[in-house]
């Protein structure tokens, strides 16, 4: 029994490195774009966003999905954390000089086993 707690703790270091990893990337990526990070994994009470970057004037509120492939990537995303995100976006939002004003939109992106980023821009809707 302790082997298999082990190897579960194991198993959820990697997955939190691999996430790290993942969010750099994407980061990386939008920086490329010309949009630049305000806030990694920023925690509210209603839960935590990835990646927050500004783009002009407005927000892009990322969240990162990292596995073997896009499609299978992009699958993890369930409708109840799609619901957290969006709660957790408006938290984020309240505390900005606009509010709910703030022009924003809620990205996903995806990152495979290689390192490739695929970015579906408001994925979440808004």
């Amino acid at each position: 029994m302790a082997e298999r707690g082990r190897a579960a703790e194991r198993r959820g270091r990697v997955s939190y490195h691999a996430g790290l990893s993942a969010e750099e990337v994407v980061a990386r990526h939008y920086a490329g774009r010309g949009a630049r990070p305000v806030e990694t994994r920023w925690r509210g009470e209603a839960g935590e966003l990835d990646l927050v970057l500004r783009d002009g004037d407005g927000l892009i509120v990322v969240e990162v999905k990292a596995a073997r492939s896009h499609a299978g990537a992009a699958a993890a995303l369930s409708p109840r954390q799609a619901a957290r995100i969006l709660s957790a976006g408006a938290e984020y939002l309240g505390g900005q000089p606009l509010g709910q004003l703030t022009p924003v939109r809620f990205d996903l992106a995806v990152v495979d086993r290689s390192g490739r980023v695929e970015v579906i821009e408001n994925a979440l809707g808004w």
